[in-house]
């Protein structure tokens, strides 16, 4: 019993020992200052930010944001970065910033590159041989063509293919308003040795007109296999007939027939050739000596060409012949001013 009584009052002096350590803990609370009491925060009026689009049936509105160029604005929006400069003309900027306001267009504003104050021409350039050294009239050395090439680089021009002109002159499509296309005829061993690596660095399509009796492969000239090579890295490559005959001209003991069959003969088998060779189904041609006529005309149509080229020097609006395009044949004593001359790409014209 005695051990009962004495655990019952160690029990009791522990529960009282917790009550007076619970008081005093109530107490020191109490002393000290009393808890703030949380103030409901006041409201503060929401600001609508601006989106960063909006989106309309030809065109989007968008905020450019840190890292954007033009190039990725036209891959995330028109799905081809190489149309950056279809955002940049359209808005009238060179370079973008953070936070700029600007309108991606959906299609085409400004077919045929026509303005109020006149008309977009596209120079066709031509170019016949390169050398290391070596300066003629169809020569041009290496230095002298990268030397053009990087001029056009420096001031903004671009380089187009021959499908884009030409879907140009047909009113399909817009091109940059700086454009020009690179040509180069009949298919000598140095269009691969030295123009060809040149057109790579600066990442140039250009077209490759062959007359196939030329490709035998010999020391001064290209391979089909060459041909192929460039033709898998974006060299166009088009006709320049078979033998490079003039067109337009009836040898002397030849009859009409005998000439119409043997201007047939030109267009056919190089345009079969270039098929056979290469799988590609050729649809341009440029003349030799730039020379043609209503009838040479008439049969490149019959035998599925779409436009051929002359070497009249100039550019080409959109309402340009599609089969007498002008060209400029760029010599091997051309100084950089000369050349300047020839990549002329707007004519000014009143249309008011």
């Amino acid at each position: 019993m005695s051990r009962i009584c004495l655990n019952l009052r160690c029990l009791l002096s522990i529960g009282c020992l917790i009550l007076i350590l619970l008081f005093m803990g109530g107490c020191a609370t109490f002393r000290g200052k009393p808890p703030e009491v949380e103030k409901p925060k006041p409201e503060v009026s929401k600001v609508e930010t601006p989106p960063l689009q909006q989106v309309f049936p030809n065109f989007i509105a968008v905020v450019s944001q840190e890292g954007d160029t033009f190039s990725s604005l036209a891959s995330k929006y028109l799905k081809d970065p190489s149309m950056d400069w279809f955002i940049a003309e359209f808005n009238e900027m060179e370079t973008l910033t953070p936070g700029q306001p600007l309108i991606i267009p959906l299609k085409p504003y400004q077919r045929g590159g026509l303005t109020s104050k006149g008309y977009q021409t596209v120079p066709v350039l031509s170019y016949h041989h390169f050398s290391v050294d070596r300066t003629e009239r169809l020569t041009v050395t290496k230095s002298t063509f990268e030397e053009q090439m990087k001029f056009l680089k420096d001031r903004g021009y671009r380089v187009i293919t021959l499908g884009q002109f030409f879907d140009f002159l047909e009113f399909k499509g817009q091109i940059p308003k700086k454009s020009v296309v690179i040509t180069i005829d009949d298919g000598w061993r140095s269009t691969y040795d030295i123009a060809y690596p040149i057109l790579k660095k600066y990442g140039y399509p250009a077209t490759l007109f062959v007359y196939t009796d030329l490709i035998v492969g010999s020391e001064k000239t290209l391979t089909w296999d060459l041909i192929q090579d460039m033709a898998n890295n974006g060299m166009g490559i088009q006709c320049h007939t078979k033998t490079h005959r003039n067109l337009t001209k009836m040898d002397q003991k030849e009859s009409f027939k005998e000439y119409f069959e043997a201007i047939e003969k030109e267009l056919s088998v190089c345009k079969t050739m270039v098929k056979k060779k290469l799988n590609i189904d050729a649809k341009y041609l440029a003349y030799p000596y730039g020379d043609t006529n209503p009838l040479v005309n008439e049969l490149l149509k019959k035998q599925g060409y779409q436009g051929a080229f002359t070497i009249k020097r100039g550019g080409n609006p959109f309402f340009i012949h599609n089969y007498r395009v002008n060209r400029s044949m760029i010599y091997g004593d051309f100084d950089l001013t000369q050349f300047e001359r020839n990549i002329t790409v707007f004519t000014e014209e009143s249309l008011k």
